[in-house]
């Protein structure tokens, strides 16, 4: 069983250095390694290729959709399990690898995800959101379809008939997964399989990301829910109310008044997506 390591990045150091290293220290090293890069200019690039990855190659920051990077980077790649690991996702021991693949010793599993821990300065928030949508999966196995491509692997004969989808800028990972849920697919999560990655978004940057994932959502689910009661005041208070439990068991007093503002924040994106998108397509 061959593997393909396909790595992500733009501006990612000194994340890069830590997720290259960590590649170097995995028990299996039996593996080709893509790098594809999107026009870095804080020496991402550079050091990459200081590894020596069997491919690499640049494309423009503003050519990037990440199906159209995903399915072209596969093309290049010979592996029969190709794994996805963005350059700021740093595995966190030397077994990643081997336990990511592992699931693939059933012939029924077409794809696998792995666990993400966030970095020691993530916000109170994003922790509590990480522990629920990761940790041992119990959580997330509750819930309509969860899948990060962030660190995962994808079987290639699966992928060459069911290739990414290249129209959307947001959620490529979750419209590809449920897709492939929708057929039946056996998807596995992996807890053991760790990596630290996480992002503290400003205030653009979390409406920016939540309306794009909005935008995603509705042409995934095709779903025209824009209520603003359903849609944004009733989600927004049920996750606050977990938020103040939270924030209070962890003593983070001065983020219980924070946390209602940023999950209005993050509900009215992802209206706001949804909004636009059906407007343009639905009317």
């Amino acid at each position: 069983m061959k593997i393909s390591i396909i790595m992500r990045s733009k501006d990612e150091m000194p994340y890069v250095k830590y997720t290259l290293m960590m590649f170097k220290k995995q028990t299996i090293q039996d593996y080709e390694l893509l790098v594809v890069d999107s026009g870095s200019t804080d020496g991402s690039w550079e050091l990459a290729q200081e590894y020596a990855p069997d491919i690499a190659y640049q494309i423009r920051p503003q050519d990037y959709i990440p199906g159209k990077v995903m399915n072209a980077a596969a093309t290049k790649c010979s592996g029969d399990i190709l794994v996805f690991n963005n350059a700021d996702c740093i595995p966190q021991d030397e077994h990643w690898l081997a336990n990511l693949i592992k699931p693939f010793e059933d012939p029924e599993v077409i794809a696998v995800f792995g666990n993400q821990i966030t970095r020691p300065d993530a916000t109170p928030i994003i922790q509590k959101d990480y522990e629920r949508a990761f940790g041992d999966g119990k959580i997330h196995s509750k819930w309509r379809h969860f899948f990060s491509m962030a660190t995962s692997a994808v079987r290639r004969s699966v992928w060459e008939e069911f290739p990414f989808f290249e129209e959307i800028q947001y959620s490529e990972d979750i419209e590809w997964s449920w897709r492939m849920k929708q057929m039946g697919k056996k998807i596995v999560y992996v807890p053991d399989a760790i990596v630290e990655h996480s992002h503290n978004y400003n205030l653009k940057q979390t409406i920016k990301r939540f309306k794009g994932e909005g935008k995603a959502e509705a042409y995934i689910y095709g779903e025209d829910n824009r209520n603003v009661v359903s849609d944004i005041l009733v989600p927004a208070f049920k996750e606050s109310v977990r938020d103040f439990f939270y924030l209070l068991r962890k003593g983070e007093l001065l983020w219980i008044a924070k946390a209602p503002v940023y999950r209005i924040l993050q509900r009215y994106g992802i209206w706001k997506g949804k909004e636009e998108y059906l407007s343009a397509y639905k009317t």
